[in-house]
């Protein structure tokens, strides 16, 4: 749930002995304006409670209603102040216990955990702490246990489905929520998770559809519904209108600030990324994953060492934490981690273990390619970089330099030729340039090696090209006189010996011309 960040009206100058001067007009019960999510109203009218309640005969729930009140306007250090003074029930224990998970306080937060009794009331708050710690299996027992007893608490079948979709089993949530659908069909919170779990199994698309009918319902009593659609469809639609609709929400629905993260880095602007999350102190998973991103993109791009061990401790921090070893992102986090440690038979381990959840993620795809050509399976390598679609990836240098590697190790050194002709001069084509020439050279490609080099002295006349092109060059030699390279190559390789300056290749040539009148090939 939301909660709104409006002041209550403290300091009312309504006094409890005060007559409604306006006839016919009743003072609203505290349950309604509860039930109207009214909280300003509501607190309001406890404010005129806390008076009476100095009176003589004051009903004693007063004060922890007023607690529950200030907390949920999230006013949290009144909500603690109000509830001590409350006498001691089990409502202020279950309102304690909540006040001591926000403000982290491990010490109370177990005293009045062992406070709670098997009630399903404190079941159920109890519950709830598991969800926000992220405990969601704790969570879903809970709930399950008191659906057993109680089939007609419908609404627990949204709080288990949303257990399951944190957990990633969307087809799983989605059958649960069905049960509450089909009574409450109108539900936004309901509708909304409903969303979710299409986005996640489906498409953008799919999501916004299911959000249709919330877009044209939602009412003014939930106004909070409006501000979550609207962030929602910014996911939805792959991060359209992020700039117009996140800032204004970073305050008031958590997710937005991470979305907003997840955006810049999208567009490529790490650094300011990076300034809108550094000062989170990271308490869920999500956040810990996001700032391992963060870190890991920034450590390579700045050449950071600190900011890479700061990614690899958070990605470690969370694939080895109990609540999501065995989940998808906790797997990806044990890969990462291992990735950025260079220890790639580990990486391969995770990521084997997920992909069939990922056949056509680019993304998945890009890093599952590289940790098997970094572990020498270049024919499997060079398979998972074509499965890609993005032409952002496929322009990238990291993603070219790789792919042609593996088509040099998978004895395919044409198709690397191609991959630098389609390349403009740069200084990316330039590095493209000099791995072809060096693996080709390595793996005894000579043709493409000589190719390579040539261009790479003329481009830069270094003592160093003009060796590595003499040796390829002798290298095709070698392999046409072992009939393992067609004669005419002859020709092509005398061209390229011209084209240097140095006084040893006239004698490289005469050898080769002699023995091609020999035997005959036209040079």
């Amino acid at each position: 749930m939301m909660l709104s960040r409006a002041k209550p009206a403290v300091g009312s100058e309504l006094q409890p002995g005060d007559k409604n001067k306006k006839k016919g007009k009743i003072v609203p019960k505290l349950d309604e304006l509860l039930t109207q999510r009214d909280f300003t109203g509501a607190i309001t009218l406890l404010e005129v409670f806390k008076l009476v309640n100095q009176q003589e005969g004051c009903n004693p729930d007063v004060l922890v209603n007023l607690a529950c009140t200030f907390f949920f306007l999230g006013m949290y250090k009144e909500a603690e102040e109000a509830a001590n003074k409350a006498p001691k029930s089990r409502l202020q224990n279950r309102l304690l216990f909540h006040l001591a998970h926000k403000f982290n306080d491990e010490k109370k937060l177990m005293v009045f955990h062992q406070n709670l009794q098997d009630i399903i009331e404190d079941q159920l708050s109890l519950a709830s702490i598991h969800y926000m710690r992220s405990h969601y299996q704790e969570a879903i027992d809970i709930y399950k246990r008191i659906l057993l007893e109680n089939r007609d608490f419908l609404a627990l079948n949204v709080y288990v489905a949303l257990c399951y979709y944190k957990l990633d089993y969307y087809d799983v949530s989605q059958e649960v929520l069905a049960v509450y659908l089909q009574q409450v069909p109108d539900s936004t919170i309901a509708l909304n998770l409903k969303a979710c779990n299409h986005f996640r199994l489906y498409n953008g698309k799919a999501a916004e559809a299911e959000l249709k009918s919330l877009m044209d319902s939602a009412s003014s009593s939930f106004d909070f519904a409006k501000e979550l659609i609207k962030h929602n469809l910014v996911v939805f639609r792959g991060g359209e209108g992020a700039l117009q609709v996140l800032p204004p929400l970073i305050d008031v629905i958590p997710e937005a600030r991470l979305n907003l993260v997840i955006y810049y880095l999208r567009q490529d602007d790490v650094q300011e990324a990076f300034n809108l999350i550094k000062d989170i102190e990271p308490s869920t998973p999500q956040e810990y994953i996001l700032k391992g991103v963060v870190n890991a993109a920034l450590g390579q791009e700045l050449g950071s060492r600190d900011h890479l061990k700061i990614a690899q401790q958070f990605f470690q921090l969370v694939g080895g934490s109990a609540s999501e070893c065995d989940t998808i992102p906790g797997r990806q986090c044990m890969a990462s981690c291992f990735f950025l440690l260079r220890q790639f038979d580990d990486v391969l381990i995770y990521l084997n273990s997920i992909k069939s959840y990922f056949y056509s993620d680019d993304s998945f795809n890009f890093n599952y390619a590289q940790a098997k050509a970094a572990a020498g399976n270049y024919k499997e390598a060079e398979e998972a970089f074509l499965l890609i679609q993005s032409e952002k990836l496929k322009n990238d240098y990291i993603y070219l330099s790789w792919l042609a590697r593996c088509y040099i190790m998978n004895k395919k050194p044409r198709m690397a030729w191609e991959l630098y002709l389609k390349l403009e001069t740069s200084g990316e084509s330039f590095s493209l340039l000099q791995l072809i020439a060096n693996d080709c050279y390595k793996m005894g490609q000579f043709y493409y090696a000589a190719k390579a080099f040539d261009i790479l002295e003329r481009l830069d006349p270094s003592p160093e090209y003009w060796e590595g092109k003499r040796g390829a060059c002798v290298g095709i030699f070698q392999m046409i006189l072992a009939g393992r390279e067609p004669k005419e190559t002859l020709r092509e390789v005398l061209n390229l010996l011209r084209s240097t300056g140095s006084t040893q290749v006239e004698y490289i040539i005469r050898i080769m011309k002699k023995w091609g009148k020999d035997n005959r090939v036209p040079v």
